[in-house]
């Protein structure tokens, strides 16, 4: 019986390193990122399918503001298969510093922000020199979005960044195109993640 409670306890004690192996891989964040450049609208060129998106069928795309207190508002939007425009704003902050290109995203309410589950992490793992074409991932690899500042994406450049992704240990066949409309490049109105959806 001793002998089953130590077998049991090891194996628990293994899940544990392997859960948290998952959460703290080798998966890097780029070394700096200069906010007041990446700043602005991106467009979502692919993402890992996910359940907070499966409504979502086109001009998916996110816009970022700096904030007087250093935070980031974001307000991201879809099309539904309606034709409806879908929208999401929430609040992005830096961690580590202000280069630092790990970030984490809430779209919970302000007052839930104690919260530490309230809060993903949003790190860029892969940005171009002209901050025109970006990667976004976590340290599970659980989730990926790539982002544009234009709605379409020169062919050459997308593949030579799932080259890239692929040897940060990111399963680049997982990747679902976004689709983007024309019309999916007017203004966007950014509402206060203060105030809420």
């Amino acid at each position: 019986m001793k002998r089953c409670k130590t077998l049991f306890i090891g194996l628990l004690a293994c899940l544990a390193l392997t859960v948290h192996a998952q959460h703290t891989g080798s998966l890097q964040a780029i070394a700096t990122l200069d906010v007041s450049r990446y700043l602005g609208r991106w467009f979502e060129v692919a993402k890992f399918p996910n359940a907070f998106q499966k409504d979502c069928v086109s001009d998916t795309s996110a816009n970022y503001v700096l904030r007087s207190d250093g935070h980031i508002d974001v307000q991201n939007q879809c099309r539904l298969a309606d034709g409806r425009l879908k929208m999401a704003t929430g609040l992005a902050r830096q961690l580590g510093g202000p280069a630092s290109a790990k970030l984490e995203v809430r779209f919970a309410p302000a007052w839930l922000s104690f919260l530490p589950f309230v809060w993903g992490d949003y790190w860029v793992v892969d940005l171009d020199t002209g901050y025109e074409l970006a990667a976004v991932s976590e340290p599970s690899r659980q989730y990926l979005w790539i982002l544009s500042r234009t709605p379409v994406v020169d062919e050459a450049r997308y593949l030579a960044l799932l080259h890239r992704l692929s040897t940060l240990g990111l399963d680049v066949r997982k990747l679902e195109k976004s689709a983007q409309s024309p019309a999916s490049s007017g203004p966007v109105t950014l509402k206060s993640a203060e105030q809420g959806p």
